[in-house]
């Protein structure tokens, strides 16, 4: 499992994320306090809220998706 911490600044962010979420073949979670979200979804991730600091887990390797979620990660 990988870990990595990211922030949305709008919807656009949430959309541009889950669309690169969906195109991979293994299971990725966004979570925020104790609630876990599948990052896959769109509605999900986006109810979690705006500008929070979220923990992505993701359980496997795509560059693409990595590359996105570098757009959004907190240093």
């Amino acid at each position: 499992m990988r870990e990595k911490r990211v922030k949305f600044r709008n919807s656009e962010d949430v959309e541009n994320f889950v669309n690169a979420a969906g195109q991979c073949d293994f299971d990725i979670d966004i979570m925020y306090d104790h609630i876990y979200i599948d990052a896959k979804s769109f509605l999900g991730v986006l109810g979690l809220g705006l500008r929070k600091e979220l923990t992505v887990h993701y359980f496997g390797e795509n560059a693409k998706f990595e590359n996105t979620l570098n757009n959004y990660a907190v240093a």
